[in-house]
């Protein structure tokens, strides 16, 4: 299914009528702000899945291991 010129022109005509001559460039404005916003967006979830960091192991829980150690070597004495 084409769409031909005429077909075109009198959906462009309906646009204009509908939003006004002001309008139209605010409109494509928007229009090209959240195309931009969806491309980043995109691009940055793909960044996101290549950088999968390791699971940092927490000052706490290091320190409970080593009491732990310390806690079953007094208890072979």
């Amino acid at each position: 299914m084409k769409i031909s010129v005429q077909e075109l022109l009198i959906v462009l005509a309906i646009v204009l009528i509908i939003f006004g001559p002001t309008q139209i460039p605010k409109l494509v404005k928007s229009i090209r702000k959240s195309s931009k916003a969806m491309q980043e967006g995109l691009k940055d979830d793909d960044d996101d899945e290549e950088e999968v960091p390791a699971p940092k192991k927490s000052k706490k829980s290091s320190k409970k291991a080593k009491v732990e150690e310390d806690s079953s070597d007094d208890d072979e004495e």
